[in-house]
């Protein structure tokens, strides 16, 4: 798994997230299949945005990409 591989899946992602205002960076993919992103815009900030992090983004993550370990906002 590559950066470019979780880049491609997070893309997918991106358009929900924009319709909310919000938007997602990817900053690294560890050697332990650790994703750190930056939720941006609206995210920012938002009480929900763990969820979102979470239940949205990490568990999308998981399904398409299963070497990932979690996703950390940062």
């Amino acid at each position: 798994m590559t950066k470019t591989d979780v880049e491609k899946v997070i893309n997918e992602i991106r358009p929900a997230l924009k319709a909310d205002g919000g938007d997602i960076q990817l900053l690294e993919v560890t050697e332990q299949g650790v994703v750190k992103v930056r939720l941006t815009g609206a995210c920012h900030g938002c009480p929900m945005s763990q969820i979102t992090l979470k239940q949205g983004v990490e568990a999308y993550l998981k399904r398409k990409l299963p070497e990932i370990s979690s996703v950390e906002a940062v």
